[in-house]
């Protein structure tokens, strides 16, 4: 099942806040700081890839041929 609406919503809004977070911190704070707060956009990144790749394996149908489409070629 697919991330609802609300939920892919908010996650691209945490994302935009974080991502102004270390535009500020990379000016004043120390490089930990940084790393951390890159690290939950990754991670951000990584939960929304990683629901399309599990919706696909569900949908996946007996005896399809595993062409994942473009993303993955």
């Amino acid at each position: 099942m697919a991330l609802s609406q609300s939920v892919n919503e908010s996650l691209d809004e945490a994302s935009s806040s974080l991502r102004n977070a270390l535009a500020f911190a990379a000016r004043q704070e120390k490089s930990f700081v940084c790393k951390c707060i890159a690290n939950m956009i990754a991670d951000i990144d990584q939960l929304k890839t990683m629901d399309e790749i599990f919706d696909k394996l569900e949908n996946r149908m007996d005896g399809d041929s595993g062409k994942w489409g473009p993303k993955f070629d």
